[in-house]
């Protein structure tokens, strides 16, 4: 599994003009489940997103986690951070999971962050999506589920 954060000021997601999710200040997860992932994989992203230490203190140092300041988190399904292009010019897909796996560890992030005690948005699984981020630094960072360095 896949985490991309952008530490966030804003930002909400949007299907056919519809407005799904919103939140301030906090972190738009890009999330990308790959074949294989499970429960496992669902809780070390969620623990370890909520404990990274990416939000700045007083004497801004990025010294203080998203559970610390009280961040909100709009979660995105993004099968697209399992592509491979390696080969030709179309990325190819292969690795992500099928819909049927990919959209219960989907929610199932997202209950996890929420039983931590964020308050979490998210968009449609499988819509296309309109995404808008306001990018708080710019501050971006990839984890990955397969890194379990804690």
């Amino acid at each position: 599994m896949r985490a991309l954060l952008q530490r966030v000021s804003k930002g909400s997601v949007q299907v056919d003009g519809k407005t799904l999710g919103e939140i301030s200040r906090g972190l738009v997860i890009l999330l990308g489940v790959r074949d294989g992932d499970g429960q496992e994989a669902v809780d070390h992203l969620a623990e370890r997103i909520a404990h990274l230490r990416i939000f700045e203190d007083g004497e801004g140092k990025t010294n203080l986690s998203a559970a610390e300041v009280g961040a909100e988190m709009l979660v995105i399904s993004q099968f697209t951070l399992y592509a491979d292009c390696r080969r030709g010019r179309r990325p190819g897909f292969s690795y992500a999971a099928r819909p049927e796996i990919a959209a219960p560890l989907y929610e199932a992030f997202k209950r996890k962050l929420g039983e931590l005690g964020f308050k979490v948005a998210g968009g449609r699984f499988g819509a296309m999506m309109c995404v808008e981020i306001h990018n708080d630094g710019p501050f971006t960072i990839m984890l990955d589920s397969d890194e379990k360095r804690l």
